[in-house]
């Protein structure tokens, strides 16, 4: 698989799960900088943490797509600039340190932010990831930043009954079954 194709099949992995793809595109040594703020199991090097990356997207946005707007490369790098898009039907659960930080309950709200990823790639596979992402952008579009007053009291409401830490008790387990399937461990659905 050429360059282009590694960038597009590592952002089709996000969108569908498919441990298949991600074995032919994910480099066992891969890293995610960017996994920071995402389910523990995100962080796993190789397939794993793409697998388990894909699954916590899909878990707050449904219809989740990456259309690209442009590729360039050499022999170690792709940048791609491309749009997230779909619609915040499930908590979106944000991680700092492994622990919840915030949870937005679902919106309804459709999401569509420009981002440019830059990958590193090694022997015919992604290894690094790394982005500039329009997250302030994405966060307005679901009434977070500014906070639109509902929004923010159901965010209040979900950190005061509990239901924030379910939910990310829930991501992150659904994070850990995907990051499974690179290994062939149990849990397989995508």
């Amino acid at each position: 698989m050429d360059a282009t194709g590694l960038a597009h099949g590592l952002f089709r992995i996000l969108e569908t799960g498919d441990p298949a793809l991600a074995a032919e595109v994910v480099h066992e040594d891969f890293r995610n900088r960017e996994s920071a703020v995402s389910p523990a199991a995100c962080t796993l090097p190789g397939p794993a943490g793409v697998l388990a990356s894909s699954a916590w997207m899909r878990s707050a946005f449904s219809d989740l797509r990456f259309p690209v707007l442009g590729v360039a490369h050499d022999d170690g790098q792709v940048w791609i600039r491309l749009r997230m898009q779909g619609r915040h039907t499930g908590p979106f659960v944000r991680f700092q340190d492994g622990a919840l930080d915030q949870a937005v309950p679902p919106t309804g709200r459709a999401v569509d932010c420009e981002q440019i990823h830059v990958l590193d790639l090694r022997e015919g596979k992604v290894v690094g990831h790394e982005a500039v992402r329009d997250d302030i952008g994405m966060l307005g579009q679901l009434g977070v930043f500014p906070p639109a007053p509902a929004t923010a009291l159901r965010m209040l409401a979900w950190k005061v009954t509990g239901r924030a830490g379910r939910a990310a008790t829930k991501v992150s387990a659904e994070a850990a079954s995907a990051a499974a399937l690179a290994q062939g461990g149990p849990g397989q659905h995508g």
